[in-house]
């Protein structure tokens, strides 16, 4: 048996398993403290995941991390919202807590492997993942294998591709847009374009959805949903830059399947998938058009522990190579 954990801003949660995609034994969800940094979450795995490694006989660990990581050296780079895990050695800390081998990868990357093996990407070749939630990620998979990239490293993030030549500065880029936070400041930005006794009825009610505190996300979603005409603008310029940015994927790597998760995706097929296969087709590669398919996420909240498991069960990530400047 395996264990896997996920290390997200929010939540941890932690399951053992086998590598074969069927039900997840022992899972356990906990709520993360931020005022408690790495810290609070290193003691959090701490007391949960000895019981489960002797009770179920662990031989090997996976772990997904919500941020930016060195495989390789089993490092975290650090988290965009937790304090404390900037260059932490995750997978020796692990191991000394355990004592049995651990490996470490992005959880984007992981949810990304775990659906290629075992949800919407079963049985593809080659199947490109990406989440749209609070940021946007992505991951590679071929033959069942995440790709690494040469540096090992920060692979299929399109989220931090800039729209455009005209996007020089490094915060103007497709996740600014199109993530829910992305959204989020869209809205809040054209409700504040008109002062209150001028604007127009959408915006008020916009606003009057947020309860007089910050846009979120979500609310734009909701609003969208319910025929709110700011809103709908706002998603559809989310959906039609999401959308250039999967087809400039599409058009690099040529997938069989692009496998689309996270939260705002999960506003449905009217306001988000349909729009989204529409917005990719105009701005893909002609002759790539009809090659690949365009699906939701299956695995739902567990996504990122399958894909632990199944890095556990293989070993660990493939390592990049090194240049070859010859």
């Amino acid at each position: 048996m395996y264990l896997a954990i996920e290390i997200g801003g929010t939540k941890l949660q932690l399951c053992v398993g086998p590598a074969t995609g069927g039900p997840l034994i022992a899972l356990e969800r906990l709520a993360v403290d931020p005022d408690r940094g790495a810290e609070g979450i290193r003691d959090q795995i701490a007391r949960v995941a000895p019981p489960l490694i002797a009770r179920h006989a662990v031989v090997r660990v996976g772990v997904g991390f919500g941020g930016p990581v060195d495989a390789v050296a089993g490092r975290t780079v650090r988290s965009f919202q937790i304090e404390g895990w900037e260059n932490f050695a995750l997978r020796e800390w692990c191991q000394d807590m355990f004592g049995v081998p651990a490996l470490i990868e992005n959880d984007s990357n992981l949810a990304g492997l775990g659906e290629a093996r075992f949800g919407a990407g079963r049985g593809a070749r080659i199947v490109f993942y990406s989440n749209v939630g609070s940021g946007i990620g992505g991951a590679l998979v071929i033959d069942g294998s995440l790709y690494p990239g040469g540096a090992g490293t920060a692979v299929a993030e399109i989220g931090h591709l800039r729209p455009g030549p005209q996007a020089v500065d490094a915060v103007d880029t497709v996740e600014s847009i199109a993530s829910g936070w992305g959204i989020a400041a869209a809205a809040a930005r054209r409700c504040a374009d008109v002062d209150a006794s001028r604007r127009d009825g959408d915006g008020v009610q916009l606003l009057a959805l947020s309860g007089n505190a910050s846009l979120s996300g979500k609310t734009v979603l909701d609003a969208a949903a319910d025929g709110n005409a700011l809103a709908l603008e706002v998603v559809g310029a989310a959906v039609r830059t999401y959308g250039w940015a999967l087809a400039q994927a599409i058009t690099l790597i040529a997938p069989n399947v692009v496998v689309v998760g996270g939260g705002v995706a999960q506003v449905g097929e009217q306001l988000f998938f349909n729009p989204l296969r529409q917005e990719v087709a105009r701005y893909v590669f002609p002759p790539l058009r009809g090659t690949y398919r365009l699906v939701p996420a299956a695995l739902g909240e567990e996504v990122v522990l399958h894909g632990a498991l199944a890095l556990a069960a293989d070993g660990g990530p493939a390592p990049s190579r090194p240049h070859d400047d010859a």
